[in-house]
């Protein structure tokens, strides 16, 4: 049967993972592989997508996701910050490697106009670049440095061209190893915007988590490997509200049990909570609210771009200089 729930706008492979063990009943999905472990201000998981079942039940290519829920992280404390940063450069390390000989071409995707799609152009701003000093200052710089360039290529909107067109020409001329792609996300949940790392070895689809999607940067696309990161900096606002309404049922239904006998339980309120699952809600709520092109971010995005774009940066400089 076709589940309507993949219609919610999410990047986050643990989300998909959490929704399809929901819709389905289920405790694990044959072909997804999820692990989970905490340190200090920091949860990551790991998903890890193995065949092309469990690609199809997450929509996800098959590949690595590691997700770093951060606690806490508008007001985070500089020592926090720089152990938020040392464990996300470690994730980024094995993904990319520590092969310095390798270089690698960091892209940030999005628009520096459009705030919350600022992410890629802000982290570039901060990046410790090389390329150039190798080139043409090989003294200033210390033996066995990694060649490590960036560019932000805009958007289609205001270049005119596709920016996987705008990357692949960059590849073909400067033959980076590696190519790593930043971009902001969509998340299924408000309390994901701005607190979330997403980073995966399968390249990224721009514009995809908002329903504007371009054509893929990966490996199939460039021939070298892709890793992408990516913080989640919107929600569509028919998934803020089945998000609510997922808690407004959970709570009815706990209120029902603990009040009601199940002998004389009203059937109707069975029916009532059907009509409202996962496999028709989307639609429901998109007709209901007329609100598929409505695109909600929080009022602080500013402070949360800033802080966010600092911490990928500063990871990124420590994971490719190791």
């Amino acid at each position: 049967m076709n589940k309507c729930y993949l219609n919610f706008r999410t990047d986050m492979a643990d989300e998909r993972v959490d929704t399809y063990k929901r819709v389905h009943n289920l405790s694990e999905i044959d072909g997804v592989e999820v692990k989970s472990k905490s340190n200090n201000n920091v949860l990551t998981t790991t998903v890890n997508v193995l065949n092309e079942n469990g690609s199809t039940a997450v929509s996800k290519k098959i590949g690595k996701y590691v997700t770093m829920k951060i606690h806490d992280i508008k007001y985070m404390e500089e020592a926090d910050k720089q152990d938020v940063i040392a464990q996300v450069a470690q994730e980024i390390s094995e993904l990319v490697g520590t092969d310095k000989k390798k270089s690698v071409l960091i892209v940030g995707l999005g628009n520096i106009y459009v705030t919350p799609d600022a992410l890629g152009p802000k982290v570039v701003q901060n990046l410790d670049l090389t390329r150039h000093l190798l080139k043409f200052a090989k003294d200033l710089i210390d033996d066995g440095t990694r060649e490590i360039s960036a560019i932000s290529p805009g958007v289609l909107g205001t270049t005119g061209i596709e920016t996987s067109e705008i990357i692949f020409s960059i590849v073909q001329k400067t033959r980076p190893d590696i190519v790593v792609v930043i971009d902001s996300l969509a998340s299924q949940s408000v309390d994901r915007v701005g607190t979330t790392i997403q980073l995966s070895n399968t390249g990224i689809t721009p514009g995809a988590g908002v329903k504007n999607a371009r054509e893929g940067i990966n490996e199939d696309t460039l021939n070298i490997p892709v890793i992408a990161l990516g913080v989640p900096t919107v929600v569509d606002m028919a998934t803020i509200t089945n998000e609510a309404i997922d808690k407004m049922i959970n709570n009815a239904k706990t209120e029902i049990d603990e009040f009601v006998n199940e002998n004389i339980k009203d059937k109707n309120t069975d029916k009532v909570f059907n009509i409202l699952e996962q496999d028709n809600r989307y639609n429901m709520i998109a007709n209901v609210l007329n609100t598929e092109n409505y695109i909600v971010t929080p009022k602080e995005i500013d402070d949360i771009i800033d802080k966010v774009s600092e911490i990928i940066a500063s990871s990124l400089n420590v994971a490719l200089q190791r």
